[in-house]
């Protein structure tokens, strides 16, 4: 009976075929590299951390358009577009104009920037170093000449002082260095303030590179006296 079976049912114990897999089949794929802004881009990179806000954003743009087509009213419509602007937009504008190397319309932002809330000197530092990489000497010599008031009666800020004095001197503007050391003394750096042993030597080493000596000398004799009234180890004497 079961040998019947068997042969009536010859695939009875016939084990099952695995269904046939499918082998994926792979595409390669060639990426293309794109490179934004071309071979002539000459900004710099963005800082790290650093976003713009729509504000900002659209300020750029609108200053941009302003310059670009000169309407008659250009400096009404520029002044009309920073004022909306709160101090933090405002800055960042300025700051993104400098890496854009827009150096024309961050004088104007700056102007701005100064009138509505003040500069700092590390702020100064920045316009100078940002003018001076596009050759617009004049355009530092009156920013350093506009000086001349409020911003710098806070001679305290000696770290200020020294990327600033670092970034005229790099420059190459005699008179401005100079013209710095008189508004250094008019604030009461030196009488008043105590000086900063680095912030000297970076001035005295200014001063002996445009042909300064005398003046060098007189700024090392200055602040000697200085450390010795504000009882401070003198500072060494330069050879000059």
């Amino acid at each position: 009976m079961a040998s019947s079976l068997r042969l009536q049912n010859p695939t009875f114990h016939k084990p099952h075929a695995p269904p046939p897999t499918c082998t994926p089949t792979r595409h390669r794929i060639n990426y293309v590299p794109v490179r934004c802004g071309g071979p002539r881009s000459q900004r710099g990179p963005l800082l790290k951390g650093r976003i713009l806000s729509i504000e900002a954003i659209q300020a750029i743009q609108t200053i941009k358009r302003i310059h670009r087509t000169n309407p008659p009213n250009h400096q009404t419509l520029i002044s009309n577009t920073l004022t909306r602007l709160i101090k933090n937009d405002l800055l960042a504008t300025l700051r993104e104009l400098l890496r854009q190397q827009q150096c024309t319309l961050a004088l104007r932002v700056f102007s701005a920037v100064r009138s509505e809330y003040g500069a700092d000197l590390t702020l100064y530092a920045e316009m100078v170093n940002a003018l001076a990489s596009k050759s617009m000497g004049d355009d530092v010599d009156r920013l350093i000449l506009e000086l001349d008031g409020i911003e710098f009666a806070d001679v305290a800020d000696q770290k200020g002082m020294v990327s600033l004095i670092k970034a005229v001197v790099g420059a190459g503007r005699r008179e401005s260095t100079v013209r710095i050391y008189e508004m250094m003394k008019k604030g009461g750096w030196c009488e008043n303030v105590e000086p900063d042993e680095y912030l000297v030597n970076v001035l005295v080493n200014g001063l002996k590179g445009f042909g300064e000596m005398e003046l060098a000398k007189q700024v090392q004799n200055e602040a000697n006296r200085a450390f010795a009234r504000f009882s401070r180890p003198n500072l060494e004497s330069f050879r000059l």
